[in-house]
């Protein structure tokens, strides 16, 4: 007690003590020296009854003395017997429900069981008022024992005890169902360790319109050096004789009516005896497959594919008082609550469960490629097979795992609907969606959440890959007949992925990097290869100014660059500005590398693109110090409007043709400072058409030299400054630049002239004029 006992002792007319002893036949006058007994005392009743060496006073079992101080007291009624006679326990509504040994009852009102085996105590159980339990039988002597919590009114134990003929167990104990419920019980001693060689007995009392369900919730097994530890179902609706089963096997279902089950123990092995425990759930419901519709699930033509049929996640809340049980059955006898479906098998199963909502389908395929000769050219569908949509449990996942070594590679393409990337700005609201992640050397890389109606038409990457389709609602099934995911194996990438994309001219397309939550991991470099539509030009912006991460070691780099002969790119460094807005005429390449940032914090870029038409009449230009060029030297050009400013004419000599014509500058811009008032007199510019770049840019060399600003004292003739001006890159491989003369790049890897110093040396720039 807490605190000491000193605190509240008990007071004869002799003396104060903590303790007080009184028997039959003695008269005991006894006070408290406190005032809150009930905190710091206990009380103890036990009645001796011997039925050994005379009659057993049976009948109902009366809590007495009465008129006993109000404190927490417990009556125990030791019941001696020969083992040949059975003794009964019977209970008055509404009746006992059984507990583990440690629980506790919400009304503190417990009953436990016990008996005897030579000198050895057994417990045959702990329970708690209001349940099934309503007659529990004991071979030879029983100890019952009722706790009583001080402030209880009870003044009836609650059962009485009659003599039965022997039992020839240790115990049986019998359940009374009226309506749909559900009872868990226990094997004796549970979970210490059932007696060796020992049998005990459930009796079930069902009404005959009602199905009963067994399922083992937890079981152990013992080392039996004799016998063997088994089951027996008597069923004398279904079966005329018991039946045998291991407690490894399924157990029944659908049983109609009454039926019992008992467990046998075995002859335990002396040097590692082990243990035997059972602890199961007995459902009772009304029939809930009348229509005894069976479906079939033809899984003989699939490979490597799992499908599991189970529960759904308990809802959170209080739970209801009984929840009928969901069961799947493969045949009348075998069911349970959760079914997992192999391939190359076919199935025919059916559903007790009075609501299917309550069920939920999750699968798992496994594709796999360990040598591209065999599987390059193959294509594989990424869709819900048939045999799961048409069942009527919801799929709530379903998984396919791409296995295949570093040299092989993965590519999956949605060539009709296409995806679309769920971000914040571009939420996913279709009926399912797709999480992409990609595995190497135990490290994810999360590509992120997809849906179909996008513009991203094909995705490339590195490693093992799972993807997971999820979905939400009803909708599934008329949006699955229409699925176009495929994959194939293709050879290796250097990126760790590559995005294809493909929009339509009215799209408005935003993407970002993998592992958005989390960054991307060092070191990583992903591409995005974005198709212009014909007669449109592009937009594209990123949705930050900084990449706001500082490397440690490396550099962090994102390239863009037009697909289109000698296009130069556009390179920032983690430490400058990010591009603004640019205009794009060609197909072009986004890339984002990542470098060792410190302080942990990875890199994480959002970007937009959209498109607008190119209009008759808009010609790009840029002034002679913009990169981002395409050297043309047969364009005739001139500026419109402002005639005049110069009396020499220019229209017959090649003074006024630009060596560098720019895609970043839409002319149109200048058209706004005069309110459109002056109309341009010269046509759209056209570009070449010649082979463009199949593949994406990549980070620039170490050694480079920078076309605008250099320092904050040092800058370029003619260059605007700027501090957010682009580095420029011709990339070429080495036949390239011997071929074709140019030396933006030298044979040591270094950036030499960019293409406005190289034409200046041939005299080929001459000064911004307009025409007269």
């Amino acid at each position: 007690s807490v605190p000491q006992l000193k605190y509240c002792k008990i007071c004869t007319r002799k003396i104060c003590k903590s303790e007080l002893r009184i028997t039959a036949g003695v008269k005991e006058d006894f006070t408290f020296q406190c005032t809150t007994p009930e905190k710091y005392l206990v009380m103890e009743i036990q009645k001796n009854i011997d039925c050994m060496s005379g009659p057993c006073p049976f009948g109902d079992v009366h809590l007495q003395p009465s008129a006993l101080p109000r404190l927490n007291r417990t009556y125990i009624w030791d019941v001696k017997a020969n083992k040949k006679v059975g003794l009964e326990l019977k209970f008055s509504t509404p009746w006992l429900r059984q507990i583990g040994p440690t629980d506790t009852c919400p009304d503190l009102i417990t009953y436990s069981i016990s008996s005897c085996i030579d000198t050895t105590r057994v417990s045959i159980g702990t329970f708690c008022r209001n349940g099934s339990v309503s007659r529990v039988k004991v071979q030879g002597g029983v100890v019952m024992a009722l706790q009583l919590p001080w402030n209880s009114d009870l003044t009836t134990s609650g059962f009485n005890i009659a003599n039965r003929s022997s039992i020839k167990r240790l115990c049986i104990i019998e359940s009374t169902f009226k309506g749909e419920t559900s009872a868990t019980l226990m094997s004796a001693n549970y979970p210490l360790g059932f007696p060796e060689d020992e049998l005990m007995t459930w009796q079930f009392v069902v009404p005959s319109n009602l199905r009963s369900s067994v399922i083992f919730r937890n079981y152990s097994l013992s080392n039996c050096e004799r016998k063997e530890e088994r089951v027996e179902y008597y069923l004398p609706a279904l079966y005329s004789s018991p039946e045998v089963l291991k407690l490894s096997d399924k157990q029944p279902a659908n049983i109609p009516g009454n039926f019992n089950l008992s467990l046998q123990g075995c002859d335990h092995d002396d040097q590692n005896p082990g243990i035997l425990s059972l602890l199961f759930q007995i459902v009772v419901q009304h029939p809930q497959n009348e229509e005894n519709v069976t479906y079939l699930i033809d899984l003989r033509r699939e490979r490597d594919i799992s499908i599991t049929i189970q529960p759904k996640s308990p809802h959170s809340g209080h739970p209801l008082p009984f929840e009928p049980e969901c069961l799947i059955c493969k045949d009348p006898r075998t069911c349970e609550r959760n079914v997992t479906l192999t391939s190359g098998t076919m199935y025919g199963i059916f559903f007790l469960c009075y609501d299917l909502e309550h069920l939920s389908i999750t699968a798992e395929k496994t594709i796999a490629c360990w040598d591209l000769r065999y599987c390059q050219k193959k294509i594989y569908d990424l869709t819900v097979p048939r045999a799961i949509s048409q069942l009527p449990v919801r799929l709530d996942k379903f998984t396919w795992k791409l296995l295949a070594p570093e040299e092989i590679n993965v590519e999956i393409i949605s060539p009709s609907l296409k995806l679309q990337q769920h971000i914040q700005e571009q939420r996913c609201n279709k009926s399912y969606s797709y999480s992409i992640v990609s595995t190497a050397k135990g490290k994810e890389l999360n590509l992120g959440i997809f849906c179909p109606g996008g513009s991203i038409e094909k995705i490339q990457m590195r490693d093992n890959i799972t993807i997971s389709l999820k979905t939400f609602g009803r909708g599934f099934l008329n949006d699955s007949l229409n699925q176009d995911l495929k994959m194939s194996f293709v050879p290796f990438i250097k990126e760790e992925c590559i995005f294809t994309v493909t929009p339509d001219p009215k799209a408005q397309v935003y993407l970002q990097t993998p592992n958005w939550f989390e960054g991307l991991p060092p070191y990583v470099s992903v591409s995005w290869n974005i198709t212009v539509p014909s007669k449109q030009v592009a937009r594209l912006a990123f949705l930050k100014e900084r990449m706001d991460i500082t490397c440690e070691t490396g550099r962090a780099y994102v390239n863009i660059k037009e697909q289109k002969p000698k296009a130069e790119e556009t390179v920032r460094r983690e430490d400058e500005l990010l591009p603004e807005p640019l205009h794009m005429y060609h197909h072009f390449w986004v890339n984002i590398s990542n470098c060792n940032p410190v302080n942990k914090k990875q890199l994480s870029l959002q970007f937009w693109v959209t498109f607008v038409s190119q209009k008759t009449g808009e010609l790009s230009l840029s002034f002679l110090v913009l990169t981002l060029g395409t050297y043309n030297a047969n364009i005739n050009t001139h500026m419109p409007g402002r005639q005049g400013l110069f009396k020499k004419r220019r229209q017959d000599n090649d003074s006024h043709v630009y060596a560098v014509i720019d895609d970043a500058m839409v002319y149109g811009d200048l058209l706004k400072e005069s309110n459109g008032s002056v109309n341009p007199e010269v046509d759209v510019y056209r570009p070449f058409d010649g082979p463009v770049g199949d593949t994406p840019p990549t980070p620039p060399p170490i050694s480079f030299k920078r076309t605008t600003k250099i320092s904050n004292s040092e800058e370029l003739p003619f260059c605007p400054e700027r501090d957010s001006e682009p580095y420029t890159f011709a990339h070429h491989k080495p036949e390239e630049t011997r071929s074709n003369g140019d030396t933006s790049v030298n044979s040591t890897g270094d950036v030499g002239m960019s293409l406005l110093e190289s034409k200046e040396q041939e005299g080929l720039v001459e000064e911004f004029m307009p025409k007269e």
